[in-house]
């Protein structure tokens, strides 16, 4: 204790003649008050910060976010993803000359059709989705092939009907004279 009475009263016999004591000017009261009501509106500038932020997340949120492609899955072997693959291009070959065969006259069997293939596309996400969930089986690896083959079947078959209404309405049972 004596110590720091020590320490402290050389501290201040140091910093004797160091004091400020100069006195404040009168109108320092006035000044003060003065600015203080002067006091400028702080700008808001939350609005523009919460905008910013906004878009700095959004950017973060797109290059860490992965677009996997839903027909992809992780589970698969190589075989598997192989099949499948393959499959799909012959469905892609099959929907392109769907759409060429656009016309007027074929356009409800081709909307009819594009229904259809979304019921079976759903068909093929729910088998993809047990797929990743349980993993390879046989049950599951037939579901998927069974699924993919019953989609070009149907879609051969919607060309099939197309091709057959074009050829009845090309040949006419009339004779002209």
């Amino acid at each position: 204790m004596k110590n720091e009475k020590d320490n402290l009263d050389e501290l201040f016999s140091k910093l004797e003649n160091k004091w400020d004591i100069q006195e404040l000017n009168t109108d320092h009261q006035m000044d003060f008050l003065q600015k203080l009501n002067n006091k400028q509106p702080k700008k808001k500038y939350w609005f523009m910060t919460a905008i910013a932020a906004s878009i700095v997340l959004m950017l973060g949120v797109s290059v860490f976010y992965k677009n996997e492609k839903p027909k992809e899955f992780k589970f698969a072997s190589k075989e598997t993803k192989r099949t499948d693959s393959i499959f799909n291009i012959l469905i892609d070959n099959e929907l392109v000359k769907l759409k060429e065969k656009s016309s007027p006259e074929n356009e409800q069997i081709i909307n009819d059709a594009l229904k259809q293939m979304k019921t079976f596309d759903a068909d093929y996400q729910k088998i993809i989705n047990e797929l990743q969930k349980n993993g390879e089986n046989k049950q599951i690896i037939y579901a998927m092939i069974s699924n993919l083959q019953t989609r070009i079947s149907f879609l051969q078959t919607v060309l099939k009907r197309i091709e057959e209404n074009e050829k009845f309405k090309n040949t006419s049972d009339e004779k002209t004279l």
